[in-house]
């Protein structure tokens, strides 16, 4: 499958994911607002995802998934299989035994982690409570993001693609179905977070076992680890254990500074980030899940030229979707929060704080995309120490600002060093993709690059201009929800067809192209 197609399928569904997530938001903005419920819940829902990069998506898919594939390549599927039959079983033990002592030592957890809530009288309590629920979806997250690294191998993006989309719709279901048999909404809302976790490995067995492919656990454990292959594996994670872990803290760091700030703080920070999360999601992770299995393959054919433009279409295919996105969340923050989130328990102020976090996340969206689209190239390579550095130069970048800018700007300010923090990050990757002549900036890609710059800012100018003509006429329109959405969609269309339009113009976009790829038959491209 090429490249396009991969991000499209994986993209395509990883948007429905963010739809129905923002549904699932608009249900916990309805039922808790930004209170102190809130806080509590979101630090029991961040709690798992804190680590999820540490045992799942980042370090350990990241070392496995160019192993398998290359694999796949050279030793055929029943060698491959049973090489992830045993990966997958040390993962098991050593997450598992992870989530037990975490359950047993939550309280000192929750303490560290939001030292802010002791000043809230039963508020550390209550996320102790709700923490313990969720964190064994660490163990069932795992697992799913290890079955999609196979699929992932084989071509399948679909279906690890509909994954979130089954925690999302549990969440919603849950508010409705549990909730009335539970303490409190936050109860009802987290025993279905780690309800999903058990759906999402189930949806994903069956994917495997559609493409014939079917992994049994192995009890021992000393054997595997004499295998040669398991301890190259673990070779590669190490480093990336480190670096997702200084990730992680870097995550932890900021969830402990703004529970300092302000009672709702952490609420704000998460409902804006959620929306920067909606193109990061689609864009910058379809990127990179669909660039890391395409990459080790054409490396380990030692087809050079191919992998490099096929970097440059990632990173142009980041932009072209990043870039305006960004643009378009930093001149309609406001109202798309207010019609998102302004209902129920959460109240105009808490709309006007999200929005202005929003703004803050937004500018940085562009860096955390190309980022995304350049770190497979050191993965696919089996360099996994690279990134591990890069990344502590990034925590120590992201805490300096933090202490700085939330002097002055409170939670927008933890924001504002996110940002600087990815702009640091993605200049390293270029410099050091650079140095070590893995890929470069060709002259038709910079010329693109500015034109899609150019062609987002007109089109940024123009929305803000209608936005601004439309409150000029009717001052309160972001208070009724009817008219706030046609404003919003009328906006987008208009916008939409803006960017086309100048894009075709400046020649940014290949229409036929992307039809010609569309129209080819899979695994033929």
């Amino acid at each position: 499958m090429s490249l396009f197609k991969s991000i499209a399928t994986f993209g395509g569904l990883t948007f429905i994911s963010r739809i129905t997530g923002f549904l699932r938001d608009m249900v916990l903005a309805n039922m808790l607002g930004a209170s102190a419920m809130a806080d509590a819940f979101i630090v029991a829902f961040k709690l798992p995802n804190l680590f999820r990069s540490l045992f799942a998506e980042g370090a350990f898919t990241s070392a496995f998934v160019p192993l398998f594939s290359q694999k796949l390549v050279s030793d055929g599927k029943k060698k491959s299989i049973f090489f992830a039959a045993q990966a997958i079983s040390v993962l098991i033990v050593i997450v598992g035994l992870f989530v037990i002592l975490f359950e047993l030592l939550m309280p000192y957890v929750v303490s560290v982690l939001a030292p802010g809530f002791h000043n809230n009288a039963g508020k550390i309590e209550l996320a102790v409570e709700l923490c313990r629920i969720t964190f064994p979806f660490l163990l069932l997250i795992a697992i799913v993001s290890f079955q999609g690294g196979i699929l992932n191998s084989f071509d399948k993006f679909a279906a690890p693609a509909v994954a979130p989309i089954i925690l999302n719709l549990t969440m919603i279901l849950s508010a409705f179905v549990i909730v009335p048999f539970t303490p409190s909404a936050a109860h009802g809302i987290a025993w279905g977070i780690t309800i999903a976790g058990v759906l999402e490995v189930l949806w994903l067995y069956s994917a495997l076992k559609r493409i014939d492919v079917t992994i049994h656990p192995y009890i021992h454990i000393n054997k595997i680890l004499a295998n040669p292959e398991i301890r190259t594996l673990f070779k590669r994670i190490a480093p990336g254990v480190v670096g997702a872990g200084i990730y992680q803290i870097n995550m932890a760091v900021d969830t402990i500074l703004v529970s300092l700030v302000s009672s709702g703080a952490i609420s704000w920070l998460y409902y804006a980030n959620r929306l920067q999360q909606l193109p990061l999601g689609v864009v910058g992770a379809a990127i990179s899940v669909a660039l890391l299995p395409i990459l080790s393959k054409y490396l380990k054919a030692e087809d050079i030229v191919n992998a490099r433009q096929t970097q440059d279409k990632a990173v142009e295919y980041g932009l072209l979707l990043s870039v305006p996105a960004a643009v378009l969340l930093i001149v309609l923050a406001e109202p798309i929060v207010c019609l998102l989130f302004q209902h129920g328990k959460f109240s105009a102020t808490d709309a006007e704080r999200t929005a202005t976090a929003v703004i803050a996340y937004s500018v940085g969206l562009p860096f955390y995309v190309m980022t995304k689209a350049l770190m497979p190239n050191f993965f696919a390579r089996g360099d996994t120490v690279t990134p591990v550095k890069y990344s502590a130069v990034v925590f120590v970048t992201n805490l300096i600002f933090n202490l700085i800018l939330m002097q002055f700007y409170g939670h927008v300010g933890i924001a504002m060093a996110t940002t600087v923090a990815a702009f640091v990050s993605l200049t390293q990757y270029i410099i050091g993709l650079q140095r070590r002549e893995y890929w470069r900036f060709t002259p038709p890609l910079i010329k693109k690059m500015l034109a899609i710059l150019f062609i987002s800012i007109l089109t940024g100018i123009a929305t803000y201009s209608m936005n601004r003509l439309i409150f000029v006429c009717w001052p309160d329109y972001l208070q009724h929800k009817l008219p706030l959405f046609f404003v919003l969609a009328v906006l987008g269309i208009l916008a939409l067809a803006i960017f086309l339009i100048l894009a075709k113009i400046c020649k940014v976009i290949d229409f036929n192209e992307i039809i010609n790829t569309l129209r080819k038959k899979h695994g033929k491209a």
